[in-house]
């Protein structure tokens, strides 16, 4: 059994300034950021979330198989913690290259952190930071406190990235 690492960030403590610069280098690049909301929660635009989220989640140590499509709507996008404006995008030429879903948990009084996945072309670019200074805007904007995230703890480079953020390890449940 995996002794997740579990991690969780004091929203109300966290320095955008500090990450604003990825946001802006990255859009100064050519990348566009935008959320599922903005672009419309289509049949379409599902697709090419899974596609992404599939292809990014591949690089996570002992992932095993992937939800079938259908597997992922109904365990991932058709229950109530989904939000389609807590799914950031990052675009290049029309193409998604990174994404950082955040779910809302109001009975449980926090945000949590999905996916982060940026597709391996476009990494070293601090696109990941970008996408979640993002989150963590929207988790402002809904009014919860609190972001949780959990990692295998072969995921050295995610949770480097979470704890560079600011998350601090929480203990085991």
């Amino acid at each position: 059994m995996v002794d997740w690492v579990r991690l969780e960030l004091d929203v109300d403590g966290f320095d955008e300034a500090v990450f604003e610069p990825y946001l802006q280098r990255a859009q100064g690049a050519g990348i566009v950021f935008t959320t599922m909301a903005e672009l419309g929660d289509t049949a379409e635009h599902r697709r090419a979330l899974y596609d992404l989220n599939r292809t990014c989640s591949a690089d996570i140590p002992e992932r095993g198989t992937f939800y079938t499509y259908d597997e992922y709507v109904a365990q991932r996008i058709e229950v109530p913690s989904f939000e389609a404006s807590g799914v950031m995008l990052a675009v290049h030429d029309g193409r998604w290259v990174g994404m950082s879903g955040t779910s809302l948990h109001p009975d449980k009084g926090y945000a949590f952190s999905e996916m982060t996945g940026v597709l391996a072309p476009y990494r070293g670019r601090g696109l990941s930071l970008a996408l979640k200074l993002l989150a963590v805007r929207f988790v402002r904007a809904a009014g919860y406190r609190r972001l949780a995230t959990f990692h295998h703890p072969l995921n050295a480079s995610a949770i480097a990235m979470n704890r560079r953020l600011g998350f601090v390890d929480q203990p085991a449940r």
